[in-house]
């Protein structure tokens, strides 16, 4: 009985660390743990969540409150296309950088929170997309044609 006990503790430890961001090498985004990478652009540095399946992509950055400084979400998709993002119960106002095949960023969108009929589009086919708190390319000097550096997971299956 006390081994139960001793275990039921440490099981919420454990699940109150995770839950409240001690261990940053996952985060939950709407309902799914996303794993982080390092994202850095000008030599500035992001933690960017990846977003890299249909339903990953579909929540983004949706139900938060905040987003930390320096942290943003990369959404990978596995071929490029056009691609539209929209603000639905996002309560952040954000800035989205979108980036081709050879990560170079070709537009950059500011979109603001709680929008339901304002969609942001890319203009010609990309294959990523970077969300940030709003004006944060603008403050560090980002701009299209600056390269996004980063080395991805190989573990993760992009579909």
């Amino acid at each position: 009985m006390r081994w139960l006990i001793f275990f039921n503790f440490w099981a919420s430890c454990l699940a109150a660390a995770i839950f409240s961001g001690i261990f940053p090498s996952a985060t939950l985004a709407c309902p799914y743990e996303l794993p982080v990478a390092v994202v850095s652009i000008n030599g500035h540095d992001l933690f960017a969540e990846l977003a890299f399946t249909p339903d990953t992509r579909s929540c983004g950055l949706s139900n938060r409150d905040t987003l930390g400084e320096n942290d943003g979400m990369l959404f990978l998709f596995p071929n490029t296309d056009k691609r539209t993002f929209w603000m639905k119960n996002t309560h952040i106002p954000l800035s989205i950088a979108f980036m081709d095949d050879t990560w170079r960023i070709v537009m950059i969108h500011q979109m603001e929170a709680d929008q339901t009929k304002t969609t942001y589009r890319s203009y010609q086919s990309v294959r990523y997309a970077l969300e940030v708190n709003q004006g944060w390319f603008l403050l560090h000097g980002i701009k299209t044609g600056d390269r996004v550096e980063m080395v991805l997971p190989t573990v993760l299956n992009v579909r």
